[in-house]
Parts: C-alpha cells; sequence; structure tokens
C-alpha cells in the first residue's frame, strides 16, 4: 500500500481527493496547511500531493523542504493560480505534475497512478516501497506504518511520539554524525523555537528506555547512531 500525502487548505476539497486516492487502496493522510505537511517531511511518504496556495508555509517552501530530504520523492503540484507560472516554477524546484484547478479528482487518481508506476515500477519494486517502513536498529526493531519499537524477542517497548520521531530519524541517518540543529530541524521542524537541549532531555529518555541503543555522543557536537 502507497502512503501519499495532501496538502490541502479547502477542507471540502480536501475530504474529496482523500476519499478518491483511498478507494484505490492507497494510505492516504491530509493537511490543512503548510505547517502540518511540514511537520511530517521526516515521515517520507511514497508521494506528496501540495496545494501551492496554502495558509503559513506555501506550496513552494514545503516542496523546497520536501525535495531537501528525499530529492527522489515524487511530488504533484495543484494550483488555481496562473497555472503557466506555477507550472514552471514548480518544475524548476523538483515537482514532477502539476494540475491547474478545476480539475476532476478522477483525473488526480489517473495521475498519481501513472507518476507512482514511473517512479516505483511494478509490484516487486511497490513491496520494497513498503518495506522501507521498517528500520532496522539493532538489536530494535521499528515499524514506521504501526509507529512501534521491539526488541528482537518481539517484545513491545512504550515511546512516546516525539521518542519515536528520534529513534526514526537517527534510525534513517545511521552513521551520520548530527549536531543538535539538525536533530532539531528533523524531529521538531525547522520552524521550532527553543532551546536544543530539549534534543539531550529527549536523547537521555530514549536511552533509559532503549538501553541496548547503540547512541554514541559527540562532546561539543552531537550524536551519532553507531551502524550495524
Amino acid at each position: 500500500m502507497y502512503r501519499i500525502f495532501l496538502v490541502e487548505d479547502e477542507e471540502h476539497l480536501n475530504g474529496v481527493l482523500s476519499a478518491y486516492l483511498e478507494s484505490e487502496g492507497w494510505q492516504v493522510r491530509s493537511f490543512l496547511n503548510g505547517g502540518e505537511g511540514r511537520q511530517a517531511i521526516g515521515e517520507r511518504p511514497d508521494l506528496w500531493i501540495l496545494d501551492i496556495m496554502l495558509p503559513g508555509i506555501d506550496g513552494y517552501q514545503l516542496l523546497r523542504e520536501i525535495k531537501a530530504d528525499q530529492p527522489r520523492l515524487p511530488v504533484i503540484f495543484i494550483s488555481a493560480r496562473d497555472a503557466d507560472i506555477d507550472r514552471v516554477v514548480g518544475l524548476e524546484l523538483g515537482s514532477d505534475d502539476y494540475m491547474a484547478k478545476p480539475f476532476l479528482p478522477r483525473e488526480l487518481v489517473i495521475r498519481t497512478r501513472k507518476l507512482l508506476e514511473r517512479v516505483y515500477g511494478d509490484g516487486r519494486q511497490e513491496a520494497e516501497a513498503r518495506g522501507r517502513a521498517q528500520l532496522l536498529v539493532p538489536p530494535y526493531i521499528v515499524d514506521e506504518d504501526g509507529r512501534t519499537v521491539r526488541t528482537e524477542k518481539g517484545k513491545a517497548v512504550d515511546l512516546t511520539s516525539k521518542e519515536f520521531d528520534l529513534i526514526v530519524y537517527f534510525g534513517r541517518h545511521a552513521g551520520q554524525l548530527l549536531d543538535r540543529e539538525q536533530v532539531l530541524a528533523g524531529v521538531w521542524g525547522s520552524d521550532y523555537y527553543g532551546s536544543d537541549r530539549v534534543v539531550d532531555d529527549l536523547v537521555r529518555r530514549l536511552r533509559r528506555k532503549l538501553p541496548q541503543l547503540r547512541l554514541e555522543t559527540v562532546y561539543g557536537y552531537g550524536y551519532r547512531l553507531v551502524k550495524a
């Protein structure tokens, strides 16, 4: 099942498009503004659908941040503004397709399916895409879709939402030396305002619950999860 994230501020249209996409068997998560969408960038769905005109953070900025996190992740832009300008700017920023409002929801479904097929290929590659939702952070197994963490023996570990987001972030960047600012942006979002010491506090809590986690502290810099 492909995961699709939809960012559309018109609530009725958001619901209609979500329903059409879900009817294809895809897992859809929708957002009503760019700020909510930004918070979910680190979850890396299989495809994003973005409206350009959004309250707060617009679709252009959201697209930049999505592509900075995962350049090859496919994105469809939708807009009611000047089609030619938005199409050109969107393509320059890395969008894979563009739809001008108004359009038929069924057309969005067709374009979404074709883009998924183009990017991920046949069913075997779809299975591989689903498999990406499971991270191995020895000796723990992290299920991103189910948002669960288990030991090698299958025992579930109870984590808060932010603790889970942190282990996923470290798991995706295993072997990399990460400073606090990077962790803040990846887990709290780049619009977070506050002390970077919240990272240290969350790391302490995570280590307490996952005592076998091979997470190194690099003093004066940040953290690094040791690769398996």
